[in-house]
C-alpha cells in the first residue's frame, strides 16, 4: 500500500487537570481532604492557610453565633489585606489558627498495659527466683485478652537446653499465673477463664452449678439449648436460670480492660437543624478548610508577567481554592436534597424513613448519578437523631398491600421493635415476623427477614430464647 496523508475530524471528552482535581477532591473523606491539603501546602508556596486576626476574634465569633442562629451565611470579616484569591473562596475556614484551643483530641489516662500490670504483682510474690522467671515467661506468651494460646509444650520446646525445664515446671507457674489479678487470666480457654473466676466465689449450689455448666456444657448454654442442659445436670428452671445469670456476669476477656484503644471521632460535613419548623442543612465550618492566596507571591508572579513556574503554581492554588469550595457546595446541595426527602425520619425517626435512591438526588439536582455516589461516601451529617453518613439516607424500597413501598431501613427499624418487645420464652421467628408485617400491609419474604436480621446483629430465634 501507498502511505498517504489523511484529515480526520473526531469527537472525545478530555478531562482537564482542574476538572480531575475536582472529581478527585469530591470522594476524599474530610480526613483524607485535609491530608491532601497539608500535602499542598508543602508543596506549593503560593497556597496558604488564612489564619485569624486576634483583634477581629471575638467579632468574627458573634457573627458565626448570629449566623448560626439565623441560619444565615456568615458574613466575612474585613480584612486590611488585599484579598488575591478574588472569588475563588479565600473565606473557607477550618475554624481557627489556635491549635491549642481546637485541638478535640481526647488523652485516655495513661493505664498500665496487662503484661505490666501482672508483671507488678509478680514482683510482690515470695516466689523464686526460677519460678519467677518461669511466670513471666508465660505472661510474655498472653495475647491482648489476657489468653495462653501456645500450649505448655510449645513454650517448653521454645527454651533453651541449658535452661533444663520441665513440663510439671511450666504448669505450677501456669498455677501461679493464674492466681493473678485479674482473675481468668492465664486461660487457654473461654471454658477455663469462666471456670477459675466461679473459682474466686463464695462457695454455694448455684456456684457449683455454674462451675459444672462452665467446665462441661458451655457450648449448650451458648446455643440455648436449655432441655438438654437440664437433662445433662439434672437441675430445674430457677437453679439453671441462676447459673446463667452468674455466667453472664462474668468477664470472658479479662486482659480486655487494659488493652489501648485509640478513640476516633468522626467530623459531620454538614450539621441539620430545624429553624421555624423547616429542616435546614448547613456547612460545618469545622470541617471546612480556610485557604487563600499568599500575598507576597502573588505579587511575585504579577511582577514576572511571564509563563513561568510561578504563574503556574499561583494558578494551581486558584484552582485548589475554587475546586474546594465547590465540593462543599455541591455536598450542601446533595445534603439538602436529603434532608427535604427525608423529612420524616428526622421528626419520627427510623420507622417513618422513606426509600431514596442515587438516581433521585441526580435528576433533582441535574448531576450525574456518579456524582452523588462520590458525594455520599465518607461524608456525613450531623442530625438530632445522630450523626449518619449520608449513604445511611438511600435504601431499596419493598412493596405495600397498598401499592406504596416502604424503605429497607424503616423495615429493619420494626424488626428491631418486634425483637425489642418479643416475649423472651417464645421469641419471634422469621416466618412470624414476616407474618407480623404483611397484617401491617408491608409485603416482605422471610428470606429477607433473615437479611435485615443479621445485619442487624440479632441472633437467630433458638439463640434468643430465656427460661
Amino acid at each position: 500500500m501507498k502511505p498517504s496523508l489523511q484529515f480526520r475530524l473526531s469527537q472525545h471528552l478530555t478531562l482537564t487537570p482542574q476538572l480531575q482535581q475536582s472529581i478527585r477532591l469530591l470522594q476524599l473523606s474530610t480526613v483524607e481532604l485535609n491530608q491532601e491539603i497539608e500535602r499542598m501546602l508543602m508543596e506549593n508556596p503560593a497556597l496558604e492557610r488564612e489564619d485569624h486576626e486576634e483583634g477581629d476574634a471575638a467579632p468574627r465569633a458573634a457573627a458565626k453565633e448570629d449566623a448560626q442562629v439565623k441560619n444565615e451565611p456568615e458574613a466575612p470579616a474585613p480584612s486590611s489585606e488585599t484579598d488575591w484569591s478574588g472569588d475563588l473562596a479565600s473565606n473557607w475556614r477550618t475554624g481557627g489558627s489556635d491549635d491549642e484551643e481546637n485541638d478535640r483530641s481526647f488523652a485516655a489516662p495513661d493505664t498500665p498495659t496487662l503484661r505490666a500490670h501482672l508483671q507488678a504483682q509478680l514482683t510482690l510474690t515470695k516466689l523464686g527466683e526460677r519460678d519467677r522467671v518461669l511466670v513471666g515467661l508465660l505472661i510474655d506468651a498472653l495475647d491482648e485478652d489476657g489468653y495462653l494460646t501456645q500450649s505448655l509444650e510449645e513454650i517448653l520446646a521454645l527454651l533453651p537446653p541449658e535452661a533444663e525445664a520441665d513440663l510439671e515446671e511450666l504448669q505450677i507457674a501456669l498455677r501461679h499465673l493464674q492466681n493473678l489479678e485479674p482473675s481468668g487470666v492465664g486461660a487457654r480457654s473461654p471454658g477455663e477463664c469462666l471456670c477459675l473466676q466461679i473459682k474466686t466465689l463464695d462457695k454455694c449450689a448455684v456456684r457449683d452449678l455454674a462451675l459444672t455448666i462452665a467446665d462441661k456444657h458451655l457450648e449448650l448454654l451458648a446455643s440455648r439449648d436449655y432441655t438438654r442442659l437440664k437433662n445433662a445436670t439434672g437441675t430445674d428452671d430457677d437453679a439453671l436460670r441462676a447459673a446463667q445469670r452468674l455466667i453472664l456476669a462474668l468477664n470472658p476477656r479479662p486482659g480486655a480492660s487494659f488493652a489501648k484503644v485509640e478513640a476516633r471521632y468522626v467530623v459531620p460535613d454538614v450539621v441539620v437543624k430545624k429553624v421555624r419548623n423547616v429542616w435546614k442543612a448547613a456547612l460545618n465550618p469545622e470541617a471546612m478548610p480556610r485557604l487563600r492566596i499568599n500575598r507576597l507571591y502573588a505579587e511575585l508572579a504579577a511582577a514576572a508577567r511571564s509563563a513561568n513556574a510561578l504563574s503556574s503554581q499561583l494558578q494551581e492554588a486558584r484552582w485548589l481554592i475554587k475546586n474546594v469550595q465547590q465540593r462543599f457546595d455541591t455536598i450542601l446541595r446533595v445534603s439538602q436534597a436529603i434532608v427535604d426527602r427525608q423529612r420524616h425520619f428526622l421528626e419520627h425517626g427510623e420507622v417513618a424513613m422513606r426509600p431514596l435512591v442515587l438516581r433521585e438526588i441526580a435528576e433533582t439536582l441535574s448531576l450525574h448519578e456518579s456524582t452523588i455516589s462520590r458525594v455520599t461516601t465518607q461524608k456525613y451529617m450531623a442530625t438530632p437523631r445522630g450523626t449518619f453518613e449520608l449513604k445511611y439516607f438511600f435504601g431499596s424500597h419493598v412493596a405495600t398491600d397498598a401499592g406504596g413501598s416502604a424503605s429497607s431501613t424503616a423495615i429493619r427499624a420494626l424488626i428491631k421493635q418486634l425483637v425489642a418487645a418479643e416475649n423472651t420464652k417464645t421469641p419471634l421467628s422469621d416466618a412470624r415476623i414476616a407474618q407480623i408485617l404483611g397484617e401491617q400491609g408491608i409485603v416482605v419474604a422471610r428470606r429477607t427477614i433473615a437479611k435485615y436480621r443479621e445485619s442487624l446483629q440479632i441472633p437467630p430465634v433458638n439463640q434468643r430464647k430465656a427460661l
